[in-house]
């Protein structure tokens, strides 16, 4: 399903909200979805229309994947990214072309007050440097009529190539997409194997995946707009304040600004913002890392579900279901969880009866199946997430994690009427 297949799907079944007002994208756009995840299309922004919110729950992300909330994960876990990939000559996104870039006339958004800039938050950089190949989202600060800085995260796939071309004294040719396939979109934020993102995507969508090259050699999805350009081997600019998915303001970095040398897009394109700290930021920022705690969980004991919860930011906490065989699974499912998510704060680790999905479910095993003496296991001093403002100064943090599972042998003591037979 393409982009706008799906928002013409959400047209159809009255669940987008349309606004026909004249907006600024400088705080109003972001004032009007500050409390809500419901789609919602903006038709007069700078002239432009701006979409919000298209897979901003676990109900619209299963819609775009053709699934239920509940088998999400086990879908995305059980999928391969062996999918194929396809060039095609041409595309609707070269629509319209324009050399003489200025991106002023993009309705790009500024949500808060303290932002550094106006940031575009949906758009995936696609980037290839020596045969190596990568897709994933950054978030893009303007800073010029044809500049931004990204903020590239160490030691992840586009700062990785971005540093080898620096080494060579070149630049990392690079293009931005933003307002693709919201599947291909999810498969960009995946950890996949590098340069696998769009074999993954199309082998969720369960058709190849059209890819066009432009100028600069790199390969892209059909998107609704392409920003063309490279990163610079040498400039670095300030980047921030960003208003992150915790909800608090990240801090300012040093990142490398990007030049942009071609700007093509749609007859009346439909521009793509994901709200910071919002309900899309956390579908793309947080699910992803669900099939990789389900796989890990796998390797010590039969797993059967696995949630990051909304509560924890939908990226610090998570909850794993498992049915228990031996004594310790509870403590080796915990172990693997931290391994599969490195950000990760907390763990709570229940049985495959409590439904993961209602956290009354969840605060029911830990009020009746854990006790802190012997169920608590404490992880001082390790790596945190730099996104969680009670991360010491060095990057390290607290961890820990709950075992609230039945004591094996002795179920009978924590039967719910629910669970016994007549």
């Amino acid at each position: 399903m393409s982009f706008r297949n799906f928002i013409q799907q959400l047209r159809s079944e009255r669940t987008i909200l349309e606004i026909d007002d004249l907006l600024s994208p400088r705080l109003e756009v972001s004032r009007n979805v500050m409390y809500s995840q419901n789609p919602v299309i903006f038709n007069n922004v700078m002239g432009h229309k701006v979409v919000m919110n298209i897979i901003a729950d676990r109900q619209l992300m299963a819609k775009a994947l053709g699934t239920t909330p509940q088998d999400m994960v086990h879908y995305l876990a059980d999928t391969e990214p062996d999918g194929n990939v396809v060039m095609v000559s041409n595309s609707p996104s070269q629509e319209v072309i324009e050399d003489d870039v200025d991106l002023n006339t993009i309705p790009v958004l500024t949500y808060f007050p303290r932002d550094g800039g106006p940031y575009i938050t949906a758009g995936v950089v696609v980037s290839e440097y020596n045969g190596v190949y990568n897709a994933s989202i950054h978030r893009l600060m303007i800073t010029g009529k044809d500049t931004m800085v990204g903020r590239l995260v160490e030691n992840r796939h586009t700062y990785n190539l971005h540093k080898t071309a620096i080494q060579a004294g070149e630049p990392l040719p690079i293009a931005v997409v933003i307002g693709i396939d919201p599947v291909v979109l999810l498969a960009t934020t995946t950890r996949v194997p590098e340069g696998k993102e769009f074999q993954y995507a199309s082998a969720l969508l369960g058709r190849p995946v059209e890819l066009f090259q432009l100028e600069n050699g790199i390969k892209v999805p059909h998107a609704e707009w392409v920003l063309e350009g490279y990163i610079d081997p040498q400039v670095r600019v300030d980047e921030g304040p960003f208003v992150d998915i915790t909800g608090t303001l990240d801090i300012i970095r040093q990142e490398p600004l990007i030049h942009i040398t071609r700007v093509m897009h749609r007859n009346d394109p439909i521009y793509h913002a994901i709200m910071p700290a919002g309900g899309e930021h956390k579908m793309l920022m947080g699910v992803p890392y669900e099939p990789l705690i389900m796989k890990e969980v796998g390797k010590v004991c039969d797993v059967r579900n696995a949630v990051l919860t909304p509560g924890g930011c939908s990226y610090l906490h998570a909850v794993v279901q498992i049915h228990q065989i031996r004594k310790d699974d509870g403590r080796k499912a915990i172990d693997a969880t931290f391994a599969a998510h490195r950000s990760l704060k907390h763990v709570v680790v229940v049985d495959d009866d409590i439904d993961i999905f209602n956290l009354s479910d969840v605060e029911y095993a830990i009020a009746t199946r854990f006790r802190a003496d012997r169920d608590l296991i404490v992880y001082p001093d390790v790596r945190g997430s730099s996104l969680d403002p009670m991360c010491m100064p060095n990057g390290n943090t607290t961890k820990m994690g709950l075992d609230a599972t039945m004591i094996p042998g002795e179920e009978y003591k924590f039967m719910r009427p629910s669970m016994l037979e007549d």
